[in-house]
């Protein structure tokens, strides 16, 4: 056997373990292109034999029946292999049929699951409402709203920068810088612009008041899932950990009180709760003081 015959017939199995690697797969256009090379490569395989074996008559004579039978058996199989591809085309593409009809009922599905989402938000942001409502000590924290308690859509970035802008010459006094942060312009919320102020207010006052030092004060606004994000981090004092659970509770002051009545943050958290989110605080004695709190977009 020649060099070239040897090196013809191990591509010639390589491609043909490739076309039943790929069947197994079930990729129908790398089975026909393996198979065609695999075939290709045996019938150059074969012409390669017959050529060599065609310089004698005698060995040509003896053989030239078997090259024939194995042609045959060869195409034979392609044929064979022919129809097993396209049964299996076939069936992919009665796969794909019922894929588009299980898409067709998963967007049926999906936009039933959006409205009954919408409907329990409704639903739930009228639980939480009634609940502070009834709420004696919450609903008198409670500022008064805009226009009638009805709740707008108002860029939450820009409320922030406003009360930044009211606070700019208090925070200059105690050598405080404040900045707002956040990937986005526009983040829009559901609320009465003029609580979400006071909101930012109180905290940013608070900040002020418990300063003590050069230092700043950090706004972040972003996004996590379908609701926003808020911290409000200084670089004060901050408080001991077993103060900084009661700061917001109604006339509560901490070790390091000052000039207030305690009501500030708890109005901020009557106000982020009246709208459905929540506010808590994370701080460490000489380590600043952080504000978080989520609120549904």
């Amino acid at each position: 056997m020649s060099v070239i015959q040897k090196i013809l017939l191990v591509l010639s199995c390589i491609f043909y373990a490739a076309t039943i690697y790929c069947l197994f797969m079930k990729d129908i256009y790398l089975v026909v292109f393996f198979f065609l090379l695999h075939s290709l490569c045996l019938i150059f395989f074969s012409y390669r034999t017959y050529a060599d074996i065609a310089s004698t008559v005698s060995f040509a004579d003896t053989h030239q029946q078997d090259i024939g039978m194995e042609i045959a058996a060869k195409n034979k199989e392609l044929e064979k292999m022919k129809e097993e591809l396209d049964l299996r085309e076939s069936r992919i593409s009665e796969l794909y049929t019922n894929i588009g009809e299980l898409n067709d009922k998963i967007g049926c599905f999906e936009k039933e699951i959006e409205e009954l989402k919408e409907e329990k938000a409704g639903l739930e942001e009228k639980a939480v409402k009634e609940k502070v409502e009834k709420h004696t000590d919450y609903g008198a924290l409670l500022p008064p709203a805009d226009s009638e308690g009805k709740s707008e859509t108002v860029n939450i970035i820009d409320i922030a920068e406003e009360a930044k802008q009211e606070f700019l010459a208090d925070a200059k006094n105690v050598n405080m810088a404040i900045n707002i942060s956040s990937a986005n312009r526009t983040l829009l919320v559901k609320a009465d612009p003029n609580r979400l102020l006071i909101l930012f207010r109180n905290i940013i006052d608070n900040s002020i008041k418990y300063m003590r030092k050069a230092g700043s004060l950090v706004i972040t606004v972003s996004t996590i899932g379908d609701d926003i994000f808020i911290v409000l981090k200084d670089t004060g004092e901050g408080l001991p950990e077993d103060e900084t659970k009661h700061i917001f509770e109604l006339n509560y002051q901490g070790s390091n009180r000052v000039s207030g009545n305690g009501l500030g943050l708890a109005q901020a958290k009557a106000i982020v709760e009246y709208y459905g989110g929540t506010i808590y605080a994370k701080s460490r004695e000489g380590l600043g003081m952080g504000i978080y709190i989520q609120l549904p977009a």
